[in-house]
């Protein structure tokens, strides 16, 4: 987005087009530098949306694949077998953690209801912490569209409030305001300022569509979590 930027034109004196490239190549070190840290966060945020809308889109998919082989199987060790046709399943996964938990209640036949019960609280627990390990892996750079968002303006505010200095020297300097003294500074405030926007607006934009995304996915977890386990109690009821 910031490369767009850089392909319009602007007017400055005389009706003279300059473009946005021109004005980079002749402003001051400090807004060339800026203009890069800012480069550098729009590339580094861009890459993360393009990784984890893919991460995120594959995620979903193979959960609905992986609910659907669930609801309609027929036996839990053939559905845990099958499950790893969806390693990029989050679903997937906390099935996996509950079922090699479950079957250490099988040591358990015949043993007091106590012990039973114990066990399926353990069960419980490993449901509970794939479903955060899961939550934590789908979170991973999420945060860093957050840090781009909302420190990608104040940098761009930096250039903006450096651009203005210059030209007020530029005016104590030369004892004029006219345009040719005040443009140079002005340029240099307004490009960091458009490049700082145009770093934080897919960032945060991205940072809240991935959230709710992962949201969905950690609901899809707790209630297949919930399910499972009664799935599991009622095993255990049916017997005894």
């Amino acid at each position: 987005m910031i490369g767009a930027l850089l392909s319009g034109a602007v007017v400055l004196n005389g009706g003279l087009q300059t473009s946005p490239l021109d004005l980079v190549m002749q402003a001051g070190w400090m807004a060339k530098l800026v203009l890069f840290c800012l480069l550098l966060a729009s590339v580094l945020s861009w890459t993360v949306i393009v990784m984890k809308h893919k991460t995120l889109t594959v995620a979903r998919k193979e959960s609905q694949a992986f609910l659907n082989t669930f609801w309609y199987g027929q036996d839990l060790e053939e559905i845990f077998t099958k499950s790893d046709q969806y390693s990029h399943s989050p679903v997937a996964n906390v099935f996996k953690a509950g079922f090699k938990e479950l079957k250490k209640l099988s040591a358990l036949e015949g043993k007091a209801d106590a012990v039973k019960s114990e066990g399926l609280a353990n069960v419980s627990r490993a449901l509970s912490r794939a479903t955060m390990a899961e939550i934590g892996a789908l979170e991973v750079a999420v945060g860093l569209l957050a840090t781009v968002g909302s420190a990608t303006p104040f940098i761009g505010l930096f250039g903006t409030v450096w651009g203005i200095m210059n030209s007020f020297q530029g005016i104590g300097a030369t004892g004029s305001a006219n345009l040719a003294v005040v443009a140079p500074g002005i340029s240099e405030a307004l490009i960091t300022t458009a490049a700082g926007l145009a770093a934080a607006i897919p960032a945060v934009m991205a940072y809240n569509y991935f959230v709710g995304k992962i949201k969905i996915l950690a609901v899809e977890m707790d209630t297949f979590s919930q399910d499972f386990l009664n799935i599991v109690q009622r095993s255990l009821m049916k017997a005894n």
